[in-house]
């Protein structure tokens, strides 16, 4: 049910949930995973019934990359091995890899080549969380951030269309990125949430299809803007806390936020709002709504009495009340190199190329050595505007210039 005054939507699901379950993970303790592909017949008029679970930015071996040619199809299944180790462990010769690559918000779509959006849009994707001895997912202990899962949260934003009857549709005609004329969160059309007067961890996700968002908490009562904490993008936490007023999130990544709700009274009301205006699918237009003008993707509501908070107070440990030292991971230094390698994404003749050539699953177009460093420039097209990420690794300089128990089965 994505709304009590809709009717029941024909989604595609990870063991009957959308989003499906979230994986809670933790660095050593390695997983398998078997996804059988029980799709149905009818696909309801989008969305191909064969499937690839790609591990968004995990450390994983190729054959559990989620490739978008290794798809199965329906009555099949695949394993995939998440070992959850650093990387690192072999470039440094680290027995246990490099910590200041630790991960923490990662999230699993499907990613059948021509059909990822498709099957993505149709429910196909979750949230996989990684802990460690740091970020531990209790705030007696390590970095102290709000316990999980209580008070560490993660949020998948989405926008979808419907017709008429209030049924979920894809214009499968559009070529240029859709945008939908309503907001999800958590698979909920534009939701509530009751907070108690503490702190808590936002891990907010575009799960897309085309949607930026450019995200502002608004007071509703006077459409003041309220500050809060950015403490990661994508899946690193930054150095250390970064107090702003808005955060801009392009499609599949990741912004772990904290705010802090014991400063309202009970009853206060706090929009979630996007204020980045986006008229078609190519991008946004680079300019905002004033405050209370945006879209009101969800709404925080702060209940009676106080609650205990022993996570840290993101204000004691910025850079500038540490001398200097990070409170969370420092950014690895870059290894030195002399292999440059550019890569220019456009359109031609409507079809998507990278340097002029389309995508073959069978083109191997060059290889790389193990345990080198190269450095990787990549260019976006003149009229559209997509992220770009690389599979098997998390690459280090790409964070450090950036914008500010589960199942063993699971069932698509």
């Amino acid at each position: 049910m994505v709304h009590p005054d809709f009717p029941a939507q024909r989604l595609w699901t990870f063991n009957g949930t959308v989003p499906g379950q979230t994986y809670v993970a933790r660095y050593g303790e390695p997983i398998l995973v078997r996804n059988f592909n029980d799709l149905p017949d009818d696909n309801g008029g989008f969305g191909k019934q064969s499937v690839s679970t790609h591990l968004h930015n995990g450390h994983t071996p190729s054959e559990s990359d989620g490739f978008p040619c290794d798809f199965f199809e329906q009555e099949q299944y695949y394993d995939q091995h998440y070992p959850n180790v650093l990387a690192g462990f072999s470039f440094d010769h680290q027995p246990n890899g490099d910590i200041r690559e630790s991960m923490s918000t990662l999230w699993y779509h499907d990613h059948r080549v021509d059909f990822t959006a498709q099957n993505a849009y149709k429910g196909l994707a979750g949230f996989y969380l990684l802990f460690n001895e740091f970020d531990t997912g209790d705030e007696t202990t390590g970095f102290r951030l709000p316990s999980f899962p209580e008070f560490d949260v993660p949020m998948m934003f989405n926008d979808k269309n419907f017709n008429d009857d209030e049924i979920l549709i894809f214009d499968l005609a559009n070529r240029d990125g859709i945008l939908g004329d309503k907001f999800f969160v958590n698979g909920r059309i534009q939701p509530f949430f009751e907070v108690k007067r503490r702190r808590y961890r936002f891990r907010w996700l575009n799960g897309g299809p085309s949607r930026f968002y450019q995200f502002f908490l608004t007071r509703v009562s006077n459409n003041a803007t309220i500050p809060f904490w950015h403490i990661a993008n994508d899946g690193n936490l930054l150095p250390n806390p970064i107090q702003v007023t808005s955060t801009l999130i392009a499609v599949a990544e990741r912004m772990d936020v904290i705010v802090d709700f014991s400063q309202f009274p009970e009853g206060t009301e706090i929009y979630l709002e996007n204020r980045l205006r986006q008229t078609n699918g190519a991008g946004p237009d680079d300019s905002l709504f004033s405050a209370g003008q945006g879209n009101k993707v969800m709404k925080f509501k702060v209940v009676a009495g106080t609650v205990n908070d022993q996570s840290v107070n993101p204000a004691t440990k910025t850079s500038q009340a540490l001398g200097g030292q990070p409170y969370f991971y420092a950014v690895p230094t870059r290894q030195s190199t002399n292999v440059e390698r550019c890569f220019n994404f456009d359109r031609e003749n409507g079809q998507w190329v990278i340097n002029d050539q389309v995508f073959d699953c069978d083109d191997v177009r060059f290889k790389v050595k193990r345990n080198t460093a190269e450095i990787w420039e990549l260019e976006g097209g003149r009229d559209w505007q997509h992220p770009i990420h690389i599979h098997f690794e998390r690459t280090s300089d790409y964070r450090a210039q950036s914008r500010s128990a589960p199942s063993d089965r699971a069932r698509p």
